[in-house]
């Protein structure tokens, strides 16, 4: 795949990512944990078919020590038994949250049973992360960014 647009070869880039992946740095200080974070990065970019930001939160995921089965089951986390009722709660939201113009938004339910899980900080947390990986996918699918080369923590110096 050929990309659209040589993003980090244009000026704007390193100012527009530094500020993006600054909001991410201030998520990870929050009580909202890694994994939850990594998993909800994980389900938008496969809903949104962005393959850089699969490439990217899988191996930095793996890297944190997730399992391969988990991993793995990500795409059919309703079916599968090694996610939390928490994590379930966090990815239904991710869903609705990254399908919001599929559907009347997120429902209720879906607030309801992060709610049951998450304080409003975390709350606040989730639903941030959401919006910024799907700022992120939106980036890279519209410009065609390719996937494949990242190497896990390869930004963490951004």
């Amino acid at each position: 795949m050929q990309a659209r647009l040589e993003i980090f070869k244009t000026a704007l880039a390193p100012k527009l990512v530094k500020h993006l992946v600054s909001a991410g740095r201030v998520l990870e200080s929050t009580e909202l944990p890694a994994t939850t974070r990594e998993l909800v990065n994980i389900r938008a970019s496969q809903i949104n078919g962005c393959s850089g930001c699969l490439d990217m939160h899988t191996k930095d995921a793996a890297a944190a020590g997730e399992t391969s089965t988990r991993l793995n089951l990500v795409a059919a986390w309703r079916e599968a038994t090694v996610f939390t009722e928490a994590e379930r709660a966090a990815l239904e939201l991710t869903e609705q949250g990254c399908r919001i113009a599929d559907s009347a938004g997120v429902t209720d339910e879906a607030w309801e049973a992060a709610a049951k899980h998450y304080d409003d900080e975390q709350l606040l947390a989730l639903v941030t992360q959401i919006a910024l990986i799907n700022a992120f996918n939106r980036l890279n699918v519209i410009t065609r960014q390719p996937a494949g080369d990242y190497k896990a923590g390869q930004f963490a110096a951004l």
